[in-house]
């Protein structure tokens, strides 16, 4: 029995979140839009496209998108030599590897800023591959992201659980049929992980993998 665990990584594996509401929010600001901070964390976790849309909505001025998008990267990227792990991350996707699970990373991330955060994270020798938002064409809350990490996995969505920090992680792993797990690192409250459908919550990578022997990822390895 194959045994997966995916993991989302801004705001689950490395601390990342806070750095693209500002990042975001000057991008908006320099288009002339007024975004609240307090929505744009909301929408942190979509792809960039579906991000824009959700926070300006389908009457905008679309000819801003790519303008928007391109900003926030730009801003973002001055963040790339200073990012920093969570607490447990890496411990955390070394012990799971060490019990047999297969770990993948499920990220919007791609590029440069992939490379930046896995070496943030410093954890590739525990991590058997990643599905980035370059391989499909919907991405979260769309279960797609998650259904690809399961095939570079080659588990089923009972051998699974996926790991994330925002409600869209919640909705893409509810919606593929697979254990979700909530982190609380990416400043989104418990409730709104809960309503979103995660299974279980944690506190962060640290919290997660001093009761790894607890909860639905003991029980998914119980059944390997």
């Amino acid at each position: 029995m194959t045994r997966a665990a995916l993991f989302d990584v801004d705001g689950t594996l490395v601390d990342t979140n806070y750095l693209h509401v500002v990042s975001w929010w000057e991008a908006f600001r320099q288009a002339g839009h007024t975004v609240p901070t307090t929505a744009v964390h909301q929408a942190i976790g979509l792809g960039s496209g579906d991000l824009v849309e959700h926070l300006l909505g389908p009457d905008r001025d679309r000819e801003q998108d790519a303008r928007i998008s391109a900003v926030h990267s730009a801003l973002y990227a001055t963040y790339f030599e200073r990012l920093a792990p969570l607490e447990g991350a890496a411990d955390l996707l070394r012990t799971l590897s060490a019990r047999g699970w297969t770990v993948v990373l499920a990220t919007s991330a791609t590029g440069f800023e992939l490379t930046s955060l896995r070496a943030a994270l410093g954890a590739d020798d525990a991590i058997a591959d990643t599905a980035s938002a370059d391989d499909v064409d919907e991405g979260k809350p769309a279960p797609e992201p998650i259904r690809h990490a399961m095939e570079l996995a080659g588990a089923s969505s009972g051998e699974t659980v996926y790991v994330g920090d925002s409600v869209w992680d919640m909705k893409a792993a509810t919606s593929a049929s697979v254990a979700a797990v909530g982190l609380l690192s990416g400043g989104i409250p418990r409730a709104d992980l809960e309503r979103a459908g995660a299974v279980e919550v944690y506190s962060g990578p640290a919290d997660l993998l001093s009761r790894l022997d607890t909860g639905v990822i003991a029980r998914i390895g119980a059944a390997a």
